[in-house]
């Protein structure tokens, strides 16, 4: 999210064409709803879109997604009318803890709190007053790291200062018409005790289930009686209740005029009954996306309280925060897999992005993600002539452990390449020589050539070494690409460059080859090639 020195002016006119982004056919949905209000007086208020977080857990990378996607959505809307937008980043930190996550330490302190609101729970890892004051630290950090502009609003914060007072004494009103609306979507247990209010047990301080007896609208109470059948009369001011699950989501709409929020595909059935309770309560409900949610290594919806999925952290380990917000920008619409695999792919189209955005301008720019990535500048300096799959490649063969190995290669590549002159590469080479160490090489595997592919490295290593050492990347990928139709058809040509990397690499893809033979030198190649065709075939060797 960084951004560049020279922000480019969106040229969008009334009649031009709407770019062909995801965030622009949002933010039409957001023009609608803010001209259908134009007569009242609260239209000259800015947009506010809001995005929710429950900190029962660390944060993840889906939360970091959320944020960014609704951020793009806020920065196409402006580029779009030329209005203003907020961007609440909210914390449901009222929440009661309901159980323990499994990536965090002290998991006994944790079980003797459960109940409890979240900001009332002790910190596990000993550094704020709370669990939900640590989760929001983390939230709060990783997104300022990024340079996104929000409010940061806390559940708890809103309940004891009044801010939610007006709306909480509205749904008291409509407290039985709110009952039968969620009432047909509960088993018969719950649908017996079902309320929307939760009151806080003075005594214990726990987030209660329990039935209730009495609502009084005026007075702002609730009766109800706890598990020993004492009975209390308390308030819903105040912080002294807070509301169940949807309908406080929809009570925060109605509170704070929330004009846009997406969700997960897991919150579907929710967001429908939200949006009836909020226009029970008065008001319509906000326009949003149902995005797709991530998945593991193993196809698994990712969760922060499992922590089976990538952190931001571990991301930035082996990628850029720029490929990170590639990756969160495509297709929010299709289910992902989120694990170390993908971030060599989204780090490369990053790249390839950027130099298009050179060229580019008008309706085709502002449908780059790279405008929305440095919010609506370009960076042409965070680029690289190497791609990331090319420096992953050059750290195999070189069995590279320090960057300085790499620079050898990219001089020799380019002698106008250095650590000072270019620091975006030196941060790719660094995340590279990372992502090999840890991630490839523990596990890389050779396989032993076909018969086939045997003659056709042979005859490759005999044209590679007929050139000249400076021969251009493109015509050494000629010859590759000639010497592999002497041995296979047109369609299996796919599989002599599969050859290449799973022969050569011990890794099932790569750059493209001529590329790769230039950054590691011609006779290097060569000696490469000659290498493994001497290995022994019986079996494949590990690396």
């Amino acid at each position: 999210m960084q951004k560049s020195k020279t922000p480019i002016a969106p040229s969008l006119s009334p009649d031009a064409p709407l770019p062909k982004a995801w965030p622009f056919e949002e933010a039409r949905k957001i023009t609608a709803r803010m001209d259908a209000r134009a007569s009242d007086a609260s239209e000259q208020a800015p947009a506010l879109l809001e995005t929710g977080y429950g900190p029962s857990g660390l944060p993840h990378i889906g939360t970091f997604g959320e944020v960014a996607r609704t951020t793009w959505v806020r920065q196409a809307y402006e580029a779009l009318t030329g209005r203003p937008t907020r961007l609440l980043a909210f914390s449901d930190d009222m929440d009661a803890l309901r159980k323990v996550p499994t990536n965090v330490p002290q998991q006994e302190l944790l079980t003797k709190h459960l109940g409890l609101p979240l900001t009332r729970v002790p910190d596990p890892f000993g550094e704020y007053d709370s669990f939900a004051a640590h989760n929001n630290a983390r939230l709060r950090q990783f997104l300022d790291s990024f340079g996104f502009e929000y409010e940061f609003a806390s559940a708890t914060e809103y309940y004891t200062n009044g801010t939610f007072d007006a709306a909480l004494r509205r749904m008291l009103e409509v407290h039985d018409e709110v009952v039968a609306t969620i009432i047909p979507t509960l088993g018969p247990e719950r649908r017996a005790t079902y309320s929307p209010v939760l009151p806080i047990h003075p005594e214990t301080g726990q987030v209660m289930q329990v039935p209730i007896i009495k609502v009084d609208p005026d007075a702002g109470t609730v009766v109800w009686k706890d598990e020993t059948g004492k009975t209390f009369e308390t308030s819903v001011l105040g912080g002294h209740a807070k509301m169940q699950w949807k309908a406080d989501w929809a009570m925060r709409w109605y509170a704070l005029g929330v004009d846009y929020e997406m969700s997960g595909k897991d919150l579907i059935d929710s967001v429908k009954l939200s949006s009836r309770i909020c226009r029970i309560l008065g008001k319509e409900p906000p326009a949003g996306l149902t995005y797709e949610l991530f998945l593991d290594a193993q196809g698994q919806k990712i969760s922060k309280s499992k922590g089976n999925g990538l952190s931001v952290e571990e991301w930035l380990r082996y990628g850029t925060p720029e490929s990170l917000s590639q990756y969160m920008f495509q297709q929010p619409t299709r289910a992902k897999r989120l694990f170390f695999d993908v971030i060599p792919r989204a780090t490369d189209d990053y790249l390839t992005l950027v130099q298009k955005a050179e060229t580019q301008e008008g309706p085709d720019l502002l449908a780059n993600p790279v405008w929305f990535i440095h919010g609506g500048t370009i960076r042409p300096e965070d680029t690289s002539p190497v791609s990331y799959t090319a420096l992953l490649n050059l750290a195999n063969v070189a069995n590279a452990d320090k960057p300085e190995t790499l620079w050898k290669f990219l001089r020799r590549y380019d002698p106008t390449l250095s650590p000072e002159t270019h620091p975006y590469v030196d941060r790719l080479v660094r995340c590279a020589l990372t992502y090999f160490q840890e991630q490839v090489y523990p596990n890389k595997t050779y396989r032993a050539p076909t018969e086939t592919e045997r003659k056709g490295l042979v005859d490759l290593a005999d044209e590679l070494a007929k050139l000249a050492p400076e021969t251009p990347p493109g015509e050494v990928q000629d010859v590759v690409f000639e010497v592999g139709k002497r041995y296979f058809e047109k369609s299996e040509l796919r599989s002599w460059f599969g050859c290449l990397y799973e022969v050569l690499l011990g890794q099932t893809e790569g750059p493209r080859f001529g590329i790769f033979a230039s950054l590691f030198g011609l006779p290097e190649t060569v000696g490469l090639i000659r290498d493994a065709l001497a290995r022994p075939v019986e079996e494949p060797v590990q690396g």
